[in-house]
């Protein structure tokens, strides 16, 4: 599938999150391409920015134990992150009841996520909604709540919960999903490759600006 050079991804099971350090999982389908390509992009460019955070990916289908495609591996390097293992990990309940953000690949993972632990639904998005949300920020004007004593990221979340049904939506709905370039070509890989770090870089320099350090 395309011309491009192989990266090796032996197994490793994933990091403990300590308590002071954002949990952010990311999820597709298999668990090959998408999100662990979105999950390498992000945390590289958090760890670049000093932001406490770590990142993994599960699938809603997940080919358990299987390295990343060479094609994603690939992409991940080239945009930047470092060719760390990767091994497939099934989506569950007590990963998503973990995780203090969550982003998936397409409206029907996050739907897939919301089923499996239903208070996910105040902390999961799409990865380009996401992106798309913290991007507006600043022009929507939150509902005004009382302040709390929780560190500046968890507000921040908070906030873009409180917003995201004031939120313009996509022109089309479909902009929110990132295709599945699993068996597809080396174009298709490209393409998928340049919006999620797109994505990723958005939500990276935002979540560095609340933090001060962007």
């Amino acid at each position: 599938m395309g011309d491009y050079p192989v990266v090796e991804s032996p197994v490793v099971e994933p990091a403990e999150c300590p308590a002071d350090t954002m949990n952010i999982l990311i999820v597709c389908t298999g668990n090959i391409c998408r999100s662990p390509l979105a999950e390498k992009l992000l945390q590289s460019r958090l760890t670049a920015a000093g932001i406490p955070a770590i990142v993994t990916s599960a699938g809603t289908r997940a080919m358990v134990d299987h390295p990343m495609t060479d094609e994603a591996a690939f992409l991940a390097t080239q945009h930047g992150a470092e060719p760390t293992p990767h091994a497939a990990q099934q989506l569950t309940a007590d990963r998503i009841a973990a995780a203090d953000l969550i982003l998936t690949a397409t409206r029907e993972h996050r739907g897939e996520v919301v089923s499996l632990h239903p208070r996910a639904n105040r902390y999961a998005y799409t990865l380009n909604q996401f992106a798309r949300l913290v991007a507006d920020f600043p022009a929507v004007e939150p509902p005004v709540v009382e302040p709390v004593d929780t560190p500046t990221i968890t507000n921040f979340l908070a906030e873009i919960n409180a917003t995201k049904g004031l939120a313009l939506p996509p022109a089309h709905p479909g902009d929110d999903d990132i295709e599945d370039p699993y068996r597809r070509s080396a174009e298709v890989y490209d393409r998928v490759g340049h919006i999620i770090d797109n994505a990723v870089t958005t939500i990276a320099t935002a979540l560095a600006t609340t933090t001060g350090r962007g």
